[in-house]
């Protein structure tokens, strides 16, 4: 699906569910797309895989984070 230089990865949306709703969602989706680096090897390479999943491409490490985010409590 194409998505404008506007309104980014929420683009799919179109118009509906409105603005402010699409602002929100635009947020959280470009954090949990990011990647972000590895709390073993120090690489940036930790990627979602599902919910609360995350794995390093570099290391192969996997280890549960957070839902959207990669924190690790500790």
């Amino acid at each position: 699906m194409a998505r404008t230089k506007k309104v980014g990865i929420v683009g799919k949306y179109g118009t509906r569910y409105g603005a402010s709703l699409r602002k929100m969602v635009k947020k959280i989706e470009i954090s949990q797309h990011a990647k972000y680096t590895c709390s073993f090897c120090g690489k940036t390479k930790m990627k979602r895989k599902a919910v609360g999943i995350w794995h390093c491409g570099s290391c192969m490490k996997t280890v549960a984070g957070g839902a959207w985010t990669y924190k690790l409590h500790g």
